[in-house]
């Protein structure tokens, strides 16, 4: 998208410009919304993120969603973790009387999206959630005609921030290549940001993000809570009361893809289908010719649009053991790979990367594990802990590896044992696999800042540039598998394979950049 506001900084002069001061608000005289007013928010994306974060906004009595955006009119051909779920959730949400809301929304049934992967296929797209949200306000107005038309829809954000002046802040829910143009326009419109992640899909946009939320001064945050969780809590008093001694090494692995990944482009060209705006949808990418390989859901495998397993995943493991280990953007990526194909991520790997020493703490080296691959099982572990190096959907794991011992836990941080075990570090009573605490603590902390009332979200774009920097450089490692890329993170280049650096800030599409 042609975005003029951001063109005052060129897309290679912040090289180096990364760290930022982080003053109170009140300092720098930010835009914040009064504590006794709502914030009236707009969703960019409405797939099944969109919709999830949309949901618990709309349930916050400071929020008013008052605008939704999609380029796609609507479908029922969306992503969905259980059968009609996404129907489901809408009319919990609206609660009694709603049970049979939206009958003509119901599922059309399931697909085999992957050979490990079948899901129920549910609604999305800017109609149907603009319908959704106005029967959720209309179900509070205690009538019985319960009649609301309060939500506008649009198909081009731009319009959006153009014609709702009123709005206070905006969700971008989008693609992961649509993530920075869209939020950076929104802050360069003095808009409060909440981003699904991954924050950015290349390491140049992240700094821009970065750079747009420090000028402008307003709220940012991503949907991730780890940097807040009670895991990540519990092991930074664990590893700095030494229960391990010094990490050397992490060691951190998941289950996906569960969407194709390792497949060259189709070769056909199929019809767009009716209400999307394909050109939209491609935005700031090549173009190319539709074809339902790349949406919904499936875009993530893919170089032009998501960010891969890693992309999708380590920005939540990234963010907790970067404030766990106090770690900055790595000095050299690896990675190995399956069979490497030209615009899809393999469809398993392992990347190496490696941080410098800081604060007294010695370098670390990190692998990331995807596709089923798992580090080595470590001899002497407990049963209950095992389940983490088997195969399994849900067997995702970390472990921490120091000189006297090691830390293994959940993807997450989530239910971490000391070996060897040591009774002065016992965690709380075993959670359901999953969690990892505070669910809602990311939108909490970005909410509580845009009303003058907190702290800065320690899931900022600020703060979670250097991790995005991080795992990105990961994700380009695997487009390389056996290429050793040195960083120089300074000065956001590649010292050891100039073929990478035109990744680090990727050509835009003529007419969707800035």
């Amino acid at each position: 998208m042609e975005n003029n506001e951001s063109s005052k900084m060129t897309r290679r002069a912040f090289a180096g410009a990364t760290a930022f001061m982080i003053v109170p608000r009140r300092v720098l005289g930010a835009p914040f919304i009064p504590p006794s007013d709502k914030i009236n928010l707009a969703t960019i994306g409405l797939g099944r993120q969109g919709q999830a974060v949309t949901q618990e906004l709309l349930a916050r009595p400071d929020v008013q969603v008052v605008a939704v955006c999609d380029c796609n009119k609507g479908s029922m051909n969306y992503v969905e973790y259980g059968s009609n779920a996404l129907l489901s959730s809408w009319r919990r949400l609206m609660g009694q009387g709603y049970e049979k809301w939206g009958e003509d929304l119901t599922s059309p049934g399931e697909v085999q999206l992957a050979r490990e992967f079948r899901t129920s296929l549910g609604m999305g797209g800017r109609d149907p959630v603009k319908r959704a949200i106005e029967a959720y306000y209309g179900s509070r107005k205690g009538s019985a005609s319960g009649v609301y038309k309060g939500c506008t829809a649009y198909s081009d954000y731009r319009e959006l921030l153009d014609k709702e002046q009123g709005i206070d802040a905006v969700y971008v829910a989008t693609p992961d290549h649509w993530h920075a143009p869209i939020a950076i326009a929104a802050m360069r419109k003095h808009k409060h940001v909440l981003g699904q992640k991954p924050m950015a899909h290349s390491i140049a946009d992240a700094h821009r993000m970065a750079h747009a939320a420090h000028e402008m001064k307003v709220s940012t945050s991503l949907t991730v809570n780890n940097p807040s969780s009670d895991a990540t809590k519990l092991l930074i008093d664990w590893i700095g009361d030494g229960a391990i001694g010094q990490v050397h090494e992490v060691h951190n692995w998941s289950s996906r893809p569960f969407w194709k990944q390792g497949i060259d482009r189709p070769a056909e060209s199929q019809p767009v289908p009716e209400g999307l705006d394909w050109n939209m949808w491609l935005g700031p990418a090549a173009e190319r010719p539709f074809n339902n390989a790349y949406l919904p859901f499936v875009w993530r495998g893919w170089y032009d649009f998501g960010c891969g397993s890693f992309g999708d995943m380590g920005c939540y493991s990234f963010a907790g053991v970067f404030k766990i280990l106090n770690l900055t953007p790595p000095t050299s990526v690896e990675a190995c790979s399956s069979e490497s194909y030209d615009e899809t991520f393999p469809k398993a790997s392992i990347v190496h990367l490696n941080f410098p020493a800081n604060g007294g703490r010695p370098p670390v080296h990190m692998a990331w594990y995807d596709g089923g691959l798992r580090p080595p099982r470590p001899a002497g572990l407990k049963n209950e802990d095992q389940h983490y190096f088997e195969k399994g959907e849900d067997n995702e794991g970390i472990m921490y590896v120091g000189d006297k011992g090691y830390i293994v836990a959940g993807f997450n941080g989530n239910n971490p044992r000391v070996y060897p075990e040591n009774k002065k570090y016992q965690a709380p009573p075993r959670q359901r696999r999953g969690e990892y605490g505070m669910r809602d603590v990311a939108i909490d902390q970005w909410l509580t800042y845009a009303q003058g009332k907190g702290p800065a979200p320690l899931a900022n774009f600020e703060i979670q540039s250097p991790v995005t920097e991080a795992f990105l450089l990961g994700c380009l490692a695997q487009q390389f598998p056996g290429e050793r890329l040195d960083w120089d993170s300074a000065n956001m280049k590649i010292t050891s394979f100039e073929k990478a650096n035109k990744l680090v800030d990727p050509p835009v599409r003529s007419g969707f950049g800035g």
